[in-house]
């Protein structure tokens, strides 16, 4: 339009100055040229209008078509499942399910009957010592283990758990020994059963292995190489306020160091845990402490459950892992591990002996293992052991 608008004015210039039009006569032509453009315009545009129309009118036509074709269909197919007599049918498939439901019993039957013949006619599987007992009263008396927590005789050597297949160091577990007579004895000696005098014990080993376990992490700290320690801890502190409160107050001023330790609680005990004692391991974890449960008897866990309160290791035996799987879980051995490790658990296989059982964890994706055949229980680096700092195990042999 403006287009026009210019045009008609250029015409009315020119027609007043070139031809000698007067202003009024070139007033009228520039007007002219202006309505006939204008009239011009229109008309292309109207035309332009109804070829659009007429096109959207045949592309509405072309998927009307198509609708009505498609109603066609649907309704063939509706009036040919009305003609179907579905009753009968379904009534015969009804009755091969239940069949099949029967047949499928009757195999579980006697699948469970054959197993059972099985295990009265095979030969009792001899005990190797992995799998967890009823604590048996020590063969050291208790005033001998007293008098030697009263001297200093009690030390703390390593037990390497490893990644597999690198073999590397994942973490070391803190065994308590007694130095007696020129000889180490290991827990199952002289640790006390959970009598009176007994909890006394297990509460002053516990501390003086919080106070090791701090040394030794402190040490590798300055190091510049942190290592993951797992330390043993008793019922006995956790129900016990002094006790406990005595550690929480060696985590408060050891906070920076608390996230290498994990403190490892028999399972038999975590299941058998109170309320207050729950609350008391709740307290541990916020100050930075992580758990480990170990020697599980079962995988059948809510490990989400675990892993808000603080649980993120735990072991099993591999006699039981490796032979009869079934017993731990209803998972396929081979998934297991991949499920525990969603919730941030590791799973750890303890026990090894032999070559022969590293490779049948490796099938299974199991990488964190434990065992003779893995290392041995040793005393740690000298360079970890001392520290000058001799104040924690006074106050703790106390």
């Amino acid at each position: 339009m403006i287009f026009i608008g210019v045009c008609g004015a250029a015409l009315g210039a020119a027609a007043y100055f070139a031809l000698g039009f007067t202003p009024i006569e070139a007033g009228l032509l520039a007007l002219v040229v202006v309505l006939g453009g204008v009239l011009i315009e229109e008309r292309a545009a109207r035309r332009r209008a109804f070829r659009r129309l007429e096109t959207g009118v045949e592309e509405m036509g072309r998927l009307l078509a198509t609708d009505a074709r498609a109603g066609q269909v649907l309704s063939k197919r509706v009036n040919a499942l009305a003609d179907l007599e579905a009753g009968p049918r379904l009534d015969v498939v009804e009755a091969d399910m239940s069949v099949l439901g029967t047949v499928v019993r009757q195999v579980a039957q006697a699948v469970s009957d054959l197993e059972t013949a099985q295990a009265a006619l095979a030969p009792p599987i001899p005990d190797t010592g992995d799998e967890p007992t009823v604590p048996q009263p020590p063969a050291i008396a208790l005033e001998h283990v007293r008098r030697a927590l009263d001297e200093g005789r009690l030390v703390h050597h390593a037990r390497p758990v490893l990644t597999l297949p690198q073999r590397k160091v994942h973490a070391y577990e803190l065994i308590a020994r007694l130095e007696l007579d020129g000889r180490l004895a290991d827990p199952p000696e002289f640790m006390p059963v959970a009598t009176a005098e007994g909890r006394v014990i297990l509460r002053r080993i516990d501390l003086l292995g919080a106070h090791e376990a701090i040394r030794i992490a402190r040490r590798a700290r300055l190091a510049g190489e942190p290592v993951r320690l797992f330390l043993g801890l008793s019922v006995a502190t956790l129900d016990d306020r002094p006790s406990l409160d005595q550690l929480l107050t060696l985590l408060a001023a050891n906070r920076a160091v608390n996230t290498d330790i994990a403190f490892a609680l028999e399972y038999r005990d975590w299941a058998a845990l109170s309320r207050p004692e729950t609350d008391a391991l709740a307290s541990l974890v916020q100050h930075g402490i992580t758990l480990a449960l170990r020697n599980a008897t079962t995988l059948r866990l809510d490990f989400a459950a675990l892993a808000d309160k603080g649980v993120r290791t735990i072991t099993t035996s591999a006699r039981t892992f490796l032979r009869t799987p079934e017993a731990l879980t209803d998972f396929h051995s081979s998934d297991i591990n991949d499920y525990i490790k969603r919730f941030g658990v590791n799973l750890v296989v303890t026990g090894l002996e032999a070559e022969s059982e590293i490779l049948a964890l490796l099938d299974d994706g199991v990488r964190i293992a434990q065992g003779p055949v893995l290392g041995a229980t040793a005393p740690l680096r000298a360079d970890l052991r001392d520290d000058g700092d001799d104040d924690l195990r006074r106050a703790a042999t106390r």
